[in-house]
């Protein structure tokens, strides 16, 4: 099970019943953050809480986004050489998903930041910059991260080790 704090614009074109208790996600990556950008095409910009590692994904039809998401957490994954292990252990337990709001406005801010970024980055809008744009922040720097490995494709890097190693 995982757990997705969604922002308002992002609930409101989910349309999921939104949960006021929190169950612990059954991921090693824990929580993820959503918010939508209105973009042409519009995207969806989830942000992994414990990493900020960025994962874009086209919105429509944004009924089953949180539906094709676990796809698109296991592309950029991938693209970012994790282990195959983690990666089906952590798609083994996306099978169910739980939808609240934010609570940590760290992350929201993050979110706003790799916004503007993204925006500044060269890329034609399609579907296959999507993956490129979050592997390109990803290497961001992040405030949060600074007391640990700095950015969000280091600190994905030791949290899967670390897993790997456990």
């Amino acid at each position: 099970m995982f757990v997705v704090h969604g922002t308002r614009k992002f609930l409101d074109r989910v349309r999921e019943p939104v949960s006021a208790t929190v169950k612990q996600p059954s991921t090693a990556l824990g929580g993820w953050y959503a918010t939508v950008l209105f973009w042409k095409p519009q995207v969806a910009l989830f942000v992994n809480e414990p990493t900020l590692l960025p994962v874009f994904t086209p919105l429509a039809p944004s009924a089953t986004v949180i539906d094709r998401f676990p796809a698109a957490v296991a592309t950029v994954l991938e693209a970012h050489g994790v282990d195959r292990a983690f990666v089906k252990h952590e798609i083994a337990n996306v099978s169910d998903h739980q939808v609240t709001t934010t609570a940590n406005r760290s992350v929201v801010g993050i979110m706003n930041e790799f916004t503007h970024l993204g925006r500044a980055y060269p890329s034609s809008n399609g579907a296959e910059d999507l993956m490129a744009l979050s592997l390109w922040l990803a290497q961001t720097p992040c405030g949060p991260l600074f007391g640990t490995h700095g950015s969000p494709d280091r600190e994905l890097a030791a949290l899967t080790a670390q897993h790997l190693s456990s």
